[in-house]
């Protein structure tokens, strides 16, 4: 089958998609209104259809960004590079490994590109990786950026350190990304063939997935986000910078006043100050570097939650855009930005969608208020079509079944912190940036986990207490909730395979 034709399916599906998710929809909400419900049951079933319906909104996003993403990719104009095309190449670091900063600056150095520098910007606050950063930069011969502060944690040390940088370019890779050497020979022409363009960002490649599962999975993770939500959100005019493996046009950075600061994921933030001001962004999606994906649960989350409050906190900055300054962004690039926004709170989703039948077992609380055949019907199509598009669609890019389902499992074991990242990025309770932890392989301790152990003791309890039950009184709808339970109960079993191995 050709392109062409691929393409074609593929709009097929996700149109046969479209109009199952509008049926289902629209059921529900019929179901929901007539039915005759106490005021607390008809409450919780509107969080739970409102769950429902976010998870429909974004997985309707990510189906868009696989249209996209299979569209004809028009290729960026390319000049060769001027004498002026200089490049600072900047190393953000803070308590690093040494052997992990170490690579990257051998690395960097060994990019083929002439007209560059490297920058190590340590912003260390304990004296031994301090000494560390300045043996390095010795060791290296290139040059060492400190300062006395923290202030604006990575975004404010990259702007402290551009205000006494001439080049025209600046390339910035975190510690523990390696770049090929030719990176900066693939990316500049692109720069120097647009002046409006801001940046070009390419993606991340984790090479230690055979450290653990934990890594493993994270890449597979990493790869629906890079290689279709990106390609999608670009052909939009909506990627955004992810703060590494990037090269910026340094007087478009300070076009918009550098980094922002107010958020942890500065990266995303500040790429909406450059789309207010109309400067183009660009995805080119080839991997010229390597990278460290987190290797267990504690790195994970504390990854997972950084990049889940600053997205959180992105959205009160979206939301005084919208009433302030509605055309600063066009429509699509607002709902881009939205669903970019808003996707961390499906920790909440999954909060109500698994509590749901969990009440009903227990306590007989309905929470899903529909009639058997019009929810074999509706439901039914639109979940297995969209399952069979989605890993479709993921195992055209060599990842098996098996993998993609564990990546779904390491996301639902991400609820809790989801929620509470969420609350603090909505609340501005936590602004602290935290380094992901690399280096080695460590199993959390009961206590750090206790939220997953927790969640996964109620689920068996329920299930136990949902087949006895379903053995004395055998009803459908009963036998729909045992069901829904046992698979989230398996799910967060993935806690024992994730965190001891």
């Amino acid at each position: 089958m050709n392109n062409k034709n691929k393409f074609r399916l593929l709009i097929a599906q996700v149109t046969v998609l479209l109009i199952a998710l509008s049926i289902y929809i629209l059921a529900r909400s019929y179901f929901l209104y007539h039915v005759r419900l106490q005021t607390l049951e008809r409450l919780f079933g509107i969080f739970f259809f409102a769950s429902e319906l976010f998870i429909m909104v974004h997985a309707f996003g990510f189906f868009l960004d696989l249209i996209n993403q299979a569209k004809p990719a028009k290729e960026p104009r390319r000049v060769d590079p001027g004498k002026d095309a200089s490049v600072a190449i900047l190393i953000p670091s803070r308590h690093e490994p040494r052997q992990v900063v170490h690579n990257t600056i051998l690395t960097c150095l060994r990019m083929n590109y002439p007209n560059k520098k490297v920058y190590l910007l340590d912003d260390s606050s304990i004296e031994s990786y301090k000494q560390e950063a300045r043996e390095l930069a010795d060791a290296f011969g290139v040059n060492l950026f400190s300062r006395k502060t923290n202030r604006g944690a990575k975004a404010g040390l990259i702007n402290d350190a551009l205000a006494t940088l001439t080049e025209k370019y600046i390339a910035v890779f975190d510690a523990d990304q390696n770049p090929m050497p030719g990176f900066l020979n693939m990316i500049i022409p692109m720069l120097e063939g647009d002046d409006r363009l801001a940046f070009v960002q390419t993606p991340q490649f984790y090479t230690n997935t055979d450290v653990s599962r934990v890594a493993m999975v994270a890449n597979v993770q990493q790869s629906v986000f890079f290689e279709y939500v990106c390609e999608g959100k670009a052909s939009n005019e909506s990627m955004f910078c992810c703060g590494t493996n990037v090269v910026i046009r340094s007087n478009a950075l300070n076009d918009v006043g550098g980094f922002d600061e107010s958020t942890l994921t500065e990266d995303v933030a500040t790429t909406l100050r450059f789309h207010q001001k109309k400067w183009k962004t660009l995805y080119y999606n080839k991997a010229y570097t390597f990278g460290m994906a987190p290797e267990d649960l504690g790195a994970y989350f504390k990854q997972q939650a950084r990049w889940a409050t600053g997205n959180v906190q992105l959205l009160h900055k979206l939301v005084i855009l919208f009433f302030t300054h509605i055309r600063a962004l066009n429509p699509v690039q607002w709902f881009e930005y939205m669903i970019t926004a808003t996707y961390y709170f499906i920790g909440w989703a999954y909060f109500f969608l698994m509590t749901g039948p969990i009440l009903y077992i227990f306590f007989s609380f309905p929470a899903y208020f529909m009639d058997r055949s019009v929810y074999l019907l509706t439901f039914v199509p639109y979940f297995l079509l969209s399952v069979t598009v989605y890993y479709s669609s993921m195992m055209k890019r060599k990842h098996t079944r098996v993998n993609i389902f564990k990546a779904q499992t390491l996301s639902l074991l991400t609820m809790p912190i989801y929620i509470r990242a969420s609350l603090q990025g909505l609340f501005n309770l936590k602004k602290v940036f935290q380094v992901t932890p690399k280096g080695g392989t460590i199993n959390s301790s009961l206590f750090s986990v206790w939220p997953q152990l927790l969640l996964w003791m109620i689920h068996l309890a329920a299930l136990t207490w949902g087949g006895l039950r379903l053995y004395e009184e055998p009803s459908i709808a009963l036998g729909m909730n045992v069901f829904w339970v046992g698979f989230h109960f398996f799910m967060f079993s993935g806690i024992f395979y994730f965190n001891w191995e």
